[in-house]
């Protein structure tokens, strides 16, 4: 059964009145990677996840949920 990750990041970012850019600043990466995981072309590794998580005060399970297809 394929399967992908969805997330929350997006949702929470906003609700935090965060950019793009400020929440990459936060854990150390650039815009683009946030907009990439965002919108679900790539998945994060542990550490980003867990980086992400921290930065929008969550656990990784509030922002990240695997969609069986």
């Amino acid at each position: 059964m394929p399967e992908r990750l969805a997330n929350r990041l997006k949702e929470r970012r906003t609700d935090l009145g965060l950019t793009q850019a400020e929440l990459a600043e936060r854990v150390g990466v650039t815009r683009k990677t946030v907009n990439t995981v965002e919108n679900g072309v790539f998945v994060p590794s542990t550490i980003l996840a867990l980086k992400l998580a921290k930065a929008l005060d969550r656990t990784v399970e509030d922002l990240f949920s695997v969609i069986e297809e």
